[in-house]
């Protein structure tokens, strides 16, 4: 995937502006009410450290991936949720406080797990380490995109409710226009990677992204989680940060190959992860239909 004024500037501009907007819908007390149950949050992250990269290398091994491969599997694995992540469990009516208190924490945390999962896949696929550094102007950047719009947004509601109110149903509406935008960008950047490396890699990583999303659901749910919580693990372990893979493998490992992973499953996530929400957000509205 190459860098492009799109993908550099104005995609993280506009993911910016959205975050904004759902900083508009959240207060204090989203997030000291996550804060007083930290259950959800206990299970997102042991879910994120502790069961996708076994699942990552299960599938791995189970299609004899080539090396380069697997190891950009791993990788792919071991990245935090991406600022998407966030939209799509807007849309999905989640915990959107929930999820940018994942992204937060994971992308701390991925400061030290990363670089020890991405280590010893490299010494288990390719038989050598390599000083692999915590990736922090990275995470700097997910700060800059997450957190900072939120906070202003969150600001702009203290002060102004009434304006905060008002500005609901725009910003889905412009989620849902961003979020196009997005998978029309990743398809015209990844299509001829995808054609080539699909038959390789893709049904791999089309597995990996369900079963993400599908242990990030079912797993809050059999832990009699409220469902907008389980939706958003769902989507912030579903949805990974495909670009700090890319960057990892393509600017610290200097191996294109490794990145391929990453970049065929940035494209496919963005239509399951809009299928789960489209379910979820519909599901409510059934249930509340049925007879009790």
């Amino acid at each position: 995937m190459q860098s492009t004024l799109i993908t550099t500037l104005l995609l993280p501009l506009a993911l910016g502006v959205i975050m904004l907007g759902l900083g508009l819908g959240l207060t204090i007390d989203d997030f000291r009410r996550v804060a007083r149950y930290p259950r959800a949050v206990l299970t997102g992250l042991l879910l994120q450290t502790g069961v996708l990269p076994w699942v990552a290398l299960g599938l791995a091994l189970l299609f004899r991936l080539p090396p380069e491969l697997a190891v950009g599997l791993m990788l792919l694995a071991a990245s935090p949720g991406g600022a998407t992540a966030n939209i799509y469990s807007h849309l999905a009516r989640g915990d959107v406080a929930l999820n940018i208190t994942l992204t937060a924490i994971n992308s701390v945390l991925c400061l030290v797990t990363l670089p020890v999962i991405l280590n010893l896949s490299l010494r288990f696929f390719l038989g050598e380490g390599q000083y692999v550094p915590p990736p922090v102007q990275k995470i700097v950047e997910v700060a800059a995109i997450i957190i900072l719009p939120v906070a202003i947004g969150m600001t702009v509601r203290a002060l102004a409710p009434a304006f905060a109110a008002r500005m609901e149903k725009p910003i889905r509406a412009m989620s849902v226009l961003v979020l196009v935008l997005l998978i029309v960008a990743a398809v015209s950047q990844a299509w001829d990677t995808l054609v080539t490396w699909f038959a390789a890699v893709g049904l791999a990583c089309l597995l990996f992204n369900l079963a993400s999303m599908g242990i990030g659901y079912a797993a809050p749910i059999g832990l009699k989680l409220p469902r907008r919580q389980a939706i958003a693990i769902a989507m912030e372990i579903g949805i990974h940060n495909g670009t700090l893979a890319i960057f990892i493998a393509l600017n610290v490992l200097g191996n294109a190959t490794m990145s391929v992973p990453a970049a065929v499953y940035s494209l496919l996530m963005f239509f399951t992860a809009a299928g789960f929400a489209w379910w979820a957000a519909r599901r409510p509205a059934v249930l509340a239909t049925q007879p009790g």
